[in-house]
């Protein structure tokens, strides 16, 4: 993981196959298509449904401080667990979980390199059985609101984009406006479009053909050619 600028942060599958029965360890699976938990995952992970448990169910937001506890707490998670998370589109759904784990102060949280893409194609061992694990006492810290930018900082990033970039990572057939969703997701947008002076830079240009994320050099490549620069605060968003 030496080509990586934060290495820390991901483990390989190799890995994984090795150390995923630990008593300190959770595996998570969140995929955009929720079914595929069902249809087989990694042995001892748990689902997460990002429709039902982790977003507000009332307003387009992410969970509250005490549904965060619950859900980790249901998961049997406790504050010093170490968290590996995977899933489906180069773990689209699987870095959500991490940014909100982060800002609720997870300290170990760690996504699967390559996602559930690498993992199926070098046929390793995939379950049906759910396993159950006792239920913890989680306990969130006070939100990080610092990685989260509101609306009134996105309006003042767009007024002046010397402050920074933003980047829209959704296909480019939904920036244009072409369409609101990919087929088959519930998910839309209230409209078409997107935010004026954005950058489109899909989230799956950031990964290798295995489904692992591309080296910290490629990324610089990647994002420099539309001049998001790494010294700068960018500001990325999705549907």
């Amino acid at each position: 993981m030496t080509e990586y600028a934060s290495p820390e942060v991901l483990v390989s599958t190799e890995w994984l196959q090795k150390h995923g029965k630990e008593e300190k360890l959770r595996i998570v699976e969140v995929d955009v298509d929720t079914a595929l938990y069902e249809e087989g995952h990694i042995e001892c992970a748990v689902g997460w449904d990002w429709r039902s448990q982790l977003q507000d169910q009332i307003r387009r937001d992410i969970l509250g401080k005490e549904e965060f506890e619950k859900l980790m707490s249901d998961a049997g998670i406790s504050n010093d667990t170490t968290v590996i998370l995977y899933g489906d589109n180069n773990n689209w759904f699987a870095a959500h979980a991490l940014w909100q784990m982060k800002i609720y102060g997870h300290q170990d949280v760690r996504l699967m390199n390559g996602g559930r893409k690498k993992w199926m194609d070098e046929n390793r061992y995939l379950t049906t059985d759910v396993p159950e694990y006792t239920i913890s006492s989680y306990r969130a810290s006070v939100p990080d609101w610092s990685i989260r930018a509101r609306r009134q900082e996105v309006l003042e990033t767009q007024g002046d984009l010397n402050q920074g970039a933003l980047v829209d990572v959704r296909s480019p057939d939904e920036f244009t406006g072409k369409i609101i969703a990919p087929p088959g997701l519930p998910e839309t947008a209230q409209r078409a479009g997107h935010i004026p002076g954005a950058k489109n830079i899909p989230w799956g240009q950031a990964v290798r053909e295995d489904g692992t994320f591309k080296s910290a050099d490629e990324l610089s490549q990647l994002y420099g050619s539309q001049k998001v620069l790494q010294n700068e605060k960018t500001i990325t968003y999705c549907r």
